[in-house]
């Protein structure tokens, strides 16, 4: 469904469906039931001054009626935002992709308290192009490739490639293999756990210790796990799952629906915030797509992702660290571009803070 709002400020109008009968004798009234308790006088603000439209862009006001419009759209108030202080990088921009190196902490789209500061909004304002739309999405924590469609004429074509699984993406991981930030080295991940829901974050982590369900490699089967990895990548299978609402997905027992190839690169000494500490660095290639995939799984085979707040163990909620970004970063992603036929390959210029020297 189009919106008859053109976006504003690289932000879509707001759509909301609104029931066709019930105790309110207007549009309005239901609007302010909902959410008067936010804005009563911004809602009707909007409606007095024909800000609230229906299908077609019909302007409505405080007096319509309830059951004559079932969808409305109208343009949210935005929250002041701080300012992320990272900037993306623009890799390739052409009539069909725009690619991008997104930072660490850069949301991929509006939600929430980052509406400006998402990489879609920005990259809208900073393009002049409001049908710029992203094919995939990165985690706020995560760095590295992000496509973006420019032209709906041709973004089914790109879409279809994600839907078949014909597109190739790698990444990669540092993990730390001594104890850092009061976090044990080789924790390995349960089955089961915390979901992650407001009143289960805090009190999880006690320094120097697993987390609920969770248990710790000996310093032999740390060692032992590497030198495996060091002969051949493995090919990490298992069941995942995740909540609507929750902040982690958790992991089953059951038929695996979720696999990673997980190559070892090197191992050494940070030069980063952690500098000095001892690190290994990892190939990822997903071959499925569930929900922080690559965080649960390195975290299940014991080596969690260093700055990692949710795996292996769900960390008190804390204000973003800068300086500690999510050793995580989406390196590279490579198709056949369904326009020109041709193999196409966009790799990540960033770089993990804490890779060993």
């Amino acid at each position: 469904m189009i919106s008859p709002l053109p976006v504003r400020n690289g932000v879509n109008a707001t759509r909301l469906r609104v029931p066709s009968h019930g105790q309110w004798a207007t549009v309005c009234e239901y609007m302010l039931h909902r959410f008067g308790h936010v804005d009563a006088a911004g809602i009707t603000r909007r409606f007095r001054n024909g800000e609230v439209v229906g299908l077609d862009g019909v302007v409505l006001d405080e007096h319509t009626p309830l059951g004559g419009h079932e969808f409305i759209w109208y343009y949210r108030n935005l929250p002041a935002e701080e300012p992320i202080p990272f900037t993306e990088t623009i890799l390739h921009h052409d009539e069909h992709l725009l690619v991008i190196d997104k930072p660490h902490f850069l949301p991929t789209t509006p939600g929430g308290r980052f509406i400006q500061e998402s990489a879609l909004v920005r990259l809208r304002n900073r393009t002049g192009n409001p049908e710029l739309i992203p094919m995939h999405r990165l985690d706020r924590a995560t760095a590295g490739i992000l496509l973006f469609s420019t032209n709906p004429a041709t973004r089914g074509a790109y879409q279809t490639l994600f839907e078949r699984r014909e597109i190739s993406k790698t990444y990669e991981a540092v993990s730390a293999l001594e104890p850092v930030a009061g976090r044990p080295a080789g924790e390995v991940l349960g089955l089961g756990g915390l979901g992650g829901s407001a009143e289960e974050r805090s009190g999880n982590a006690i320094d120097g210790t697993a987390g609920p369900g969770n248990h710790l490699l000996s310093p032999d089967e740390l060692e032992a796990r590497l030198d495996a990895l060091a002969a051949d990548p493995l090919v990490y299978r298992n069941r995942m799952s995740k909540i609507k609402g929750q902040l982690r997905s958790l992991v089953e027992e059951g038929e695996p629906n979720a696999e990673s190839l997980v190559e070892l690169l090197g191992t050494g000494t940070s030069a980063g915030h952690f500098s000095g500490a001892k690190v290994a660095r990892f190939r990822l290639r997903p071959h499925s797509g569930k929900t922080h995939q690559l965080r649960v799984h390195l975290a299940a085979l014991g080596l969690g992702i260093l700055n990692d707040p949710f795996y292996p163990t769900l960390l008190d909620l804390a204000p973003d660290d800068y300086a500690r970004p999510l050793q995580l970063l989406a390196r590279s992603i490579s198709f056949n571009d369904p326009i020109t036929g041709l193999p196409v390959s966009y790799t990540s210029k960033l770089e993990l803070a804490e890779s060993p020297a």
